[in-house]
């Protein structure tokens, strides 16, 4: 591999940054605050509504695993630039949206657009350009763009509360173009290692990957991930019904939800000196079974709401923690090469299990009778998880 210049991956690292909270904020954060004004306007259901975005979800996924090819035979900027232009075409859609089968074909756009943007790309181009100082890189920009929900779901509530849900999309179309396209294509720059060029991988190097994707291990362990992540994230977006019926005031329980939050970012802190002292079956297990023990705990403590609050926020260290297993669980075990063609595939599931994590989290409440029994069986399935990946 060329040998890269610091300044040029810094710049690539900070573009990342930037565009990520950009990319989540516009293509997934947005869409929760302005879920009500669309379907009060449009007469759509809920349920309609959000399947169209949940359809994203699952574009994405299967996107994914090209997306991650591309990244291996061209390199992030190419693949990430166009999935802006795709984000912006994919959001100015969404506002024009005439008819709700016009509204499921814009959001698959958005898909798309999502895995040519979100973690996974940049992920692997994190990876390629650092190598094994990689892990303070991922680190940065996952932490760094933790805090899309804080900037943009207040932005989005503002631009809500001055235009219809229509010209909100419009207005964050054109913040997603403005900042993501030029950074994407002005800014990825470091050379790209020739066995990803444009060519394409080696026959060795695709056949290695294949037989790595195969692998019970590989399996395995995107099973695990997926399961956990889907139970992390249901309980800790679901905080809020759960302090409501612990006692806690509306507005207690919300900023218990954003205490959380802030939970989720500060866990990210400390992935480098967990990795430093664990191995990388062991730190999956301990982030994992600590999460879903914590989910547990919240389902069966009747209170006092701050120390419901407190076991929150650890568990939403864990969700955050998580994250950067998603990004570091295939190069910890199998290296760097043919990353974006593996890690595609690897983050394939877990894209599609996490999308409709928050209405799963209340479907079960209803189905178990209440939101603790439902952070019980949540948690514990993450605890199984953790155990089950010890040996991974």
């Amino acid at each position: 591999m060329a040998r890269l210049l610091p300044d040029a991956r810094g710049r690539a690292l900070a573009a990342l940054c930037v565009t990520e909270i950009s990319s989540w904020g516009t293509l997934y954060y947005a869409f929760p605050v302005l879920l009500g004004p669309i379907t009060a306007d449009t007469g759509w259901s809920a349920t309609a509504a959000v399947g169209a975005f949940s359809t994203g979800a699952v574009v994405s996924a299967g996107t994914g695993i090209l997306v991650g090819r591309l990244i291996d035979s061209y390199g992030p900027r190419p693949v990430m630039t166009t999935g802006s232009v795709l984000g912006v075409l994919a959001l100015l859609a969404v506002s024009a949206a005439p008819s709700l089968p016009w509204f499921y074909l814009a959001w698959a756009l958005g898909g798309v657009a999502q895995a040519a943007t979100f973690y996974p790309p940049a992920f692997a181009a994190i990876t390629r350009w650092y190598g094994e100082a990689r892990l303070r890189a991922l680190t940065t920009v996952t932490l760094v763009a933790g805090f899309a929900s804080t900037v943009f779901a207040p932005l989005t509530a503002f631009l809500v509360g001055h235009l219809s849900w229509r010209g909100s999309y419009v207005v964050l179309a054109v913040v997603f173009g403005v900042v993501t396209i030029p950074l994407h294509l002005f800014l990825l720059t470091p050379p790209w290692s020739r066995s990803s060029g444009g060519s394409g991988p080696s026959a060795e190097e695709a056949e290695r990957a294949r037989s790595v994707v195969r692998s019970g291990r590989f399996v395995v362990l995107a099973v695990v991930m997926t399961v956990a992540g889907f139970g992390l994230y249901a309980a800790t977006i679901n905080v809020v019904p759960l302090l409501v019926s612990r006692g806690a005031p509306l507005s207690t329980a919300a900023l218990g939800l954003g205490l959380v939050g802030v939970g989720q970012v500060s866990g990210r802190l400390v992935f480098g000196p967990l990795c430093r002292a664990t191995t990388p079956g062991g730190r999956v297990t301990l982030v994992i079974v600590v999460g879903g023990m914590c989910v547990v705990l919240l389902g069966l403590l009747p209170g006092p709401v701050g120390v419901l609050i407190a076991v929150g926020i650890a568990a939403g260290a864990a969700r955050g923690l998580h994250t950067l297993l998603q990004a570091s669980a295939v190069s910890d075990r199998w290296g760097t090469a043919s990353f974006g063609r593996i890690n595609g595939v690897f983050s394939a599931p877990l894209t599609v299990a996490v999308a409709p994590a928050p209405a799963g989290g209340v479907v079960l409440a209803g189905l178990v009778g209440g939101f603790g029994t439902a952070f019980v069986v949540l948690g514990a399935v993450a605890v199984v998880a953790g155990v089950v990946a010890l040996r991974l």
